[in-house]
C-alpha cells in the first residue's frame, strides 16, 4: 500500500489562492486546473513539482484542484477524505470526491459559455484532457493548453528540479545488460512496425538502461525521458554531468545522451517522413503526443514496450527478490519480537515503533531506503487504509488493540512490501473472527492454480469470498506488482476487481493483500509479496499451470486465528509456511528472536 507525503512547504495561506487568480487575469484565463502530477505522471512527486501541495496544503497521492475566478473545488478519493478535511482550508477548497463528482462533471455544471480554462499539457494525459476537454465543450467553454504554468509564475521560492547523481544498476543484480534489453525492445519495436517509442515513465528508462538516481523519495529513479529506436539506438534526456564516472562508457555508443532541453526537437524529428512512433497514452503526458501529432508523426497508441519485459523478473532478479526477503524478513523478526516485549508498554507508540522497525531494516545488507511510508495504525487509525502517523495523530500501542504495520524497503538486489496485523494482548472474538477470514482469502490467493492467460481480476474473488458471504469487504485492490529495486506499485499486472486484464505471466510480483476495516474500531490486512512461478501440473491439465511462490518470510499472528474456521488444506499451507519462515529466518537472528520465532511459528493446535 502506499501512503502520503509530508509537504515540504509552510502551511498554504489565501495570498497563494489570490496570486494565482491574478495571474489567470494576466493570462486572459477564468481557471486552471492544478494537479497532483509530474511530467512523467509518477506516483512520488519531486517537491519542485508539488504544484496542489503548495497551493492548497494537501499531501495525499491522488487529488487534482480547480480553480475559477469565484469557485475552487479540491477533488480527492475515498482515501484522503479525513486528511483533506485537517490539510485544506475548506472554506476556499471545496473537497469532493474525484471518482463520484470528477472535475470534469463539475467543470460541466459550473462554468459559463465562452470560459477559458487552463491546463499544462505536461501535466495531463491525453485522456484525460479528452474527458477534460468534452465537460468544457458542454459547457460551452474552452480547454486551453498554457505554455507557462500559472502556478510556477506565482511560485517565486519554488524549489529546483532534482539532479541526484545518476549510477549503473550492476547486471549483477539486474541479470540483463543494457545491449540485450535495448535488442530485445528494438526487436519488439519492429515486429509491430513501429519506428520508434518515446519513454515517459522514469521507471521503463532505468529498467531499459540498467539506471538508478534518487530524485524522487522511495523510488531509485532519475527523473528522465527517453526515445527507443527499431534499430536498438536509444536517445536519453538527462544532463550529462549527472552520470556518475564511467556510466556514459557503460551505456556505450548506442546510446545518445541529450540534454533534457533537446526533447523538443527529437519529437519533432520524428514527424519528419511520417514516422510510425508508440506511446502509451495512459501515462504519457498530453504534451508528448500533441507534439509528434503537430509534426506529422503517426501515433501509435500501446503499452509501453518495456513494461511486460520489465514486469517479468528474469533469474538473476527473483534470486535477488529472494535473498532481499531473508533480510527483510531477519528485520521483520527482530522488530515482531521488540513489540512483543515492549507492546504494551508506556514508551511505544506508532511513530516510536516505525522508527525502530526502519533501524531495523537498516541493519541489513544493501539496504537503500523504504520502499514508501510506513502505515503504522493503532487501533482505529488502523482502519485508515492509507494512515499516516504523524505527532498529531499518534497513538500508543496499547492492550486490547490491533496494531496494523504496513512496511517495505528498497534493496539493491529487490524491494519489498509486508503488511502484518498484530494484536497487542487478548484480542476480542470479533478481531479474531474478521482476520481469520482475511486469512482464508489470503491463502485461498497464496494457493491458487491457474491457467496461463488468467488474469488478476479472475483470482480477485478467492480473497474476498470469505467476507463477501458474511457481508463483508475492503475497498482496495487485491494486489499490485512490485519492481525489481524499482517502483513498489508497477503494472502492468495486479489483482483487483477491475482493471486487470494483463494475464499474469511468470516472474511477475504481486503483493497478496486482503483486508477488512471496521471505522472507529480497527484495521486488518495480511500481505505477502508473491511471485508467478510455473507449477507441476495435474495428469489431466490441458494447459501450461500457473501458481505463486512466497516471496515474503514473516510470521502471521497465530493468537488472531480461528483454528476451527481453517480448513485441513489451509492449516496444512500456514503450517508449512511457517516452517520455511522459520527455517530460512531462524540462522539470520539473534537468539532472544530466535526464541520468539520458534513460538511465532509453532504448528497451530
Amino acid at each position: 500500500m502506499d501512503a502520503s507525503l509530508d509537504s515540504p512547504f509552510a502551511p498554504a495561506g489565501p495570498e497563494r489562492l489570490a496570486a494565482l487568480r491574478a495571474e489567470l487575469v494576466r493570462q486572459g484565463l477564468d481557471g486552471v486546473l492544478v494537479p497532483r502530477a509530474d511530467e512523467h505522471q509518477g506516483e512520488y512527486v519531486a517537491p519542485y513539482a508539488q504544484r496542489l501541495a503548495w497551493l492548497t496544503g494537501f499531501t495525499g497521492s491522488a487529488g487534482v484542484a480547480v480553480v475559477l475566478a469565484e469557485r475552487a473545488a479540491i477533488f480527492i478519493d475515498g482515501r484522503y477524505t479525513l486528511q483533506a478535511s485537517q490539510e485544506v482550508d475548506t472554506a476556499r477548497f471545496e473537497p469532493l470526491h474525484l471518482v463520484e463528482s470528477p472535475p470534469s462533471r463539475w467543470l460541466a455544471e459550473v462554468l459559463g459559455a465562452g470560459a477559458r480554462i487552463g491546463y499544462d499539457p505536461w501535466l495531463h494525459t491525453v485522456d484525460q484532457v479528452g474527458h477534460l476537454q468534452a465537460a468544457c465543450e458542454k459547457a460551452g467553454a474552452v480547454l486551453v493548453p498554457v505554455n507557462a504554468n500559472p502556478v510556477d509564475a506565482v511560485w517565486h521560492d519554488r524549489p529546483a528540479a532534482p539532479g541526484s547523481t545518476v549510477v549503473a544498476h550492476a547486471v549483477g543484480h539486474a541479470g540483463r545488460s543494457c545491449a540485450d534489453k535495448r535488442a530485445e525492445i528494438a526487436a519488439a519495436l519492429r515486429a509491430d512496425k513501429v519506428d520508434a517509442a518515446v519513454l515517459t515513465d522514469p521507471a521503463a528508462v532505468a529498467w531499459l538502461l540498467n539506471l538508478r538516481g534518487e530524485d524522487v523519495a522511495y523510488t531509485p529513479l532519475p527523473l528522465a525521458f527517453a526515445i527507443a529506436h527499431a534499430d536498438a539506438t536509444v536517445d536519453l534526456f538527462l544532463d550529462h554531468g549527472r552520470l556518475a564516472p564511467g556510466v556514459a562508457e557503460i551505456l556505450g555508443d548506442p546510446v545518445h545522451i541529450r540534454p533534457p532541453g533537446g526533447l523538443a526537437a527529437a519529437l519533432a524529428a520524428l514527424g519528419e517522413g511520417g514516422r510510425r512512433v508508440r506511446v502509451d497514452a495512459q501515462v504519457a503526458p498530453a504534451a508528448v503526443v500533441d507534439a509528434l501529432a503537430a509534426a506529422g508523426a503517426r501515433v501509435d497508441r500501446g503499452q509501453d514496450p518495456t513494461a511486460l519485459p520489465k514486469a517479468c523478473k528474469n533469474a538473476v532478479e527473483l534470486d535477488g527478490a529472494r535473498r532481499a526477503h531473508r533480510r527483510d524478513g531477519a528485520a521483520l523478526v527482530r522488530f515482531l519480537a521488540f513489540l512483543a516485549r515492549e507492546a504494551p508498554g508506556d514508551g511505544l507508540d506508532e511513530l516510536s515503533a516505525a522508527e525502530r522497525l526502519e533501524q531495523f531494516r537498516r541493519d541489513g545488507a544493501l539496504f537503500r531506503g523504504l520502499s514508501f511510508p510506513t502505515i503504522s495504525g493503532a487501533g482505529a487509525n488502523g482502519a485508515i487504509v492509507h494512515y499516516r502517523a504523524s505527532r498529531a495523530s499518534n497513538r500508543r500501542l496499547e492492550a486490547g488493540q490491533l496494531y496494523l504495520v504496513d512496511s517495505g524497503a528498497q534493496y539493491l538486489d529487490g524491494t519489498t512490501d509486508v503488511t502484518r496485523t498484530v494484536a497487542i494482548g487478548t484480542p476480542g472474538a470479533e478481531e479474531r473472527h474478521r482476520f481469520t477470514l482475511v486469512l482464508k482469502g489470503h491463502i485461498g490467493v497464496a494457493t491458487a492454480r491457474f491457467p496461463t492467460g488468467t488474469t488478476g481480476s479472475q483470482l480477485d474473488v478467492l480473497a474476498r469470498r470469505f467476507l463477501w458471504q458474511e457481508g463483508l469487504d475492503y475497498d482496495h485492490g487485491t494486489g499490485h506488482g512490485v519492481g525489481s529495486y524499482l517502483s513498489v506499485h508497477e503494472g502492468p499486472q495486479r489483482i483487483s476487481k477491475v482493471g486487470s486484464t494483463v494475464a499474469l505471466r511468470p516472474g511477475m510480483i504481486l503483493s497478496n493483500e486482503p483486508g477488512y476495516y471496521k471505522a472507529g474500531g480497527y484495521g486488518i490486512r495480511i500481505e505477502n509479496l508473491q511471485a508467478v512461478v510455473d507449477v507441476a501440473p495435474p495428469e489431466t491439465a490441458e494447459r501450461t499451470v500457473l501458481g505463486f511462490e512466497p516471496l515474503t518470510l514473516v510470521p502471521i499472528d497465530r493468537t488472531l486465528i480461528e483454528v476451527e474456521l481453517l480448513t485441513a488444506e489451509e492449516r496444512g499451507w500456514l503450517d508449512a509456511y511457517h516452517a520455511r519462515v522459520r527455517a530460512e529466518i531462524a540462522p539470520l537472528v539473534d537468539d532472544e528472536a530466535r526464541a520468539w520465532l520458534e513460538q511465532a511459528t509453532a504448528a497451530l493446535g
